[in-house]
């Protein structure tokens, strides 16, 4: 009877000690499965929290500030005004020359963004070997440049008395040298140029890289139908290329004011008579000189808000315009 007792606990024994290690197999797969769902996210995991520190935060911190009065001093209580601040910078006799100014560097850059690189890039792209890369090298560097550093050079350049290129257009047209920087109808026309001269090799890449995906069995095709250079350019490279100039143009509108700021800050500080101040300088005065935190904070805001508006607004024209090879 103790034999068949034991055999019988055995074989009792056996199927819990299988049903457990099947359970236990069973947790394993389970959280395998469960890790192999939360691993992308991990390995995205350090992005967000910068994205999170470093952009978010600021943004709801600058929300936060443009609903009091203050001036960042920690000595001094901040002071809550609600919209106050929103109505004051709506109002502010500034911000219409600005705001005008700003539209101005938009425009004045895309020749420089846009028509003459993508000119550039259509007449060089024939260029192959080791002379691509020099030709590559040499136009971009201009952008490999520090923005102050281009400022000094170019105010060198542009002096009044020494400057050699000012000396020089001024023999060219027989007049006296001008002072670009002093000069409310010059000053803004020179941010555009010296800006336009840095950013262009930058550009000119851009449409170089999207050249490269026009493909040469649709040009090889029209040309064997007799379609000429401009037809070419015109009825397949031009669109095949529709992404890439909606994408410049949107850098142009959204990033103009953060390309002529250095420029500005350093050759004409918003001058003659705020005729070169953009709104980014303007936004900077009222923070870090006036040290009127909450109001600066409001037109962040409001700027943020319609710059949004508008890269909205392309990204739909993008997918509305944009011709895409399939």
């Amino acid at each position: 009877m103790a034999q068949v007792s034991v055999r019988d606990h055995r074989a009792g024994a056996a199927p819990a000690s299988a049903s457990l290690t099947a359970g236990r197999a069973a947790l394993r797969l389970r959280g395998r499965r469960a890790l192999q769902r939360v691993e992308p996210y991990l390995y995205v995991l350090p992005a967000l929290l910068c994205i999170v520190i470093w952009v978010y935060r600021p943004l709801v911190g600058t929300l936060e500030l443009s609903a009091y009065q203050w001036n960042l001093l920690p000595t001094t209580p901040r002071a809550f005004v609600g919209l106050d601040n929103y109505r004051r910078v709506l109002t502010l006799p500034e911000m219409g020359q600005a705001l005008w100014t700003t539209s101005l560097y938009i425009v004045g850059l895309l020749p420089f963004s846009l028509v003459l690189p993508l000119g550039i890039a259509l007449l060089v792209q024939g260029i192959t070997g080791r002379m691509r890369g020099v030709y590559r090298a040499i136009i971009f560097t201009p952008m490999l440049i520090a923005p102050v550093v281009v400022a000094v050079i170019w105010r060198w350049l542009l002096h009044p008395q020494h400057g050699l290129l000012n000396a020089g257009l001024a023999d060219v047209l027989g007049t006296a040298s001008f002072n670009w920087f002093r000069s409310q109808e010059l000053a803004v026309w020179a941010i555009i140029g010296i800006t336009g001269w840095k950013l262009l090799g930058f550009s000119v890449l851009l449409f170089s890289a999207g050249l490269t995906g026009v493909g040469q069995d649709y040009l090889d095709a029209a040309s064997v139908d007799g379609a000429s250079g401009w037809q070419l350019t015109r009825y397949i490279i031009l669109p095949l290329l529709s992404p890439t100039i909606t994408f410049v143009v949107l850098l142009t509108v959204l990033l103009s004011g953060q390309w002529t700021f250095p420029m500005i800050s350093v050759l004409t500080q918003g001058g003659p008579l705020g005729s070169t101040a953009s709104i980014y300088y303007l936004l900077w005065e009222l923070g870090f000189r006036s040290f009127n935190v909450g109001f600066s904070s409001a037109s962040a805001v409001l700027f943020f808000t319609a710059f949004g508006l508008l890269a909205w607004l392309f990204t739909k024209l993008m997918d509305r315009f944009s011709f895409y090879d399939s």
